[in-house]
């Protein structure tokens, strides 16, 4: 049985994606994907299955998220998702598929946060100084 496990990172949310032969079962977090809120972040996860639907008939998937708030984990979902399709199935053709869809389904976005300074309350910010 072949088994792929995968993992992607959105700004501060990492997932990871397991998956295998089985019933076409897709959980998130243990949550089946019908029954998973927020309803955006659902559609989020389900765009690589979407695009993917006949290969994605005999797979389970499992996804764990953590870190960072919903609408980067439903991306990072996402993306761990879509990675884990196509290095399951390593058709060519799929991945052309996702990256004509979207890009970020398979490159992800290498934004990060920018590390506070010092000299005032963030990465960018100072403390002003009135003078009076």
């Amino acid at each position: 049985m072949k088994i792929v496990v995968n993992s992607m990172k959105r700004k501060t949310s990492i997932a990871r994606a397991v998956v295998k032969e089985g019933k076409g079962r897709v959980r998130v977090n243990r949550v089946s994907i019908e029954i998973y809120e927020p309803k955006i972040a659902r559609l989020k996860i389900l765009d690589p299955l979407r695009l993917a639907a006949d290969v994605v008939k005999n797979l389970d998937i499992s996804v764990k998220v953590k870190g960072g708030g919903w609408v980067s984990q439903a991306e990072a979902a996402r993306m761990a998702v879509a990675s884990g399709l196509v290095k399951f199935t390593e058709s060519e053709e799929l991945r052309r598929k996702f990256i004509d869809e979207d890009r970020y389904m398979l490159a992800g976005d290498p934004r990060r946060t920018e590390p506070k300074k010092w000299g005032g309350r963030s990465a960018r910010a100072k403390v002003q100084k009135s003078y009076r």
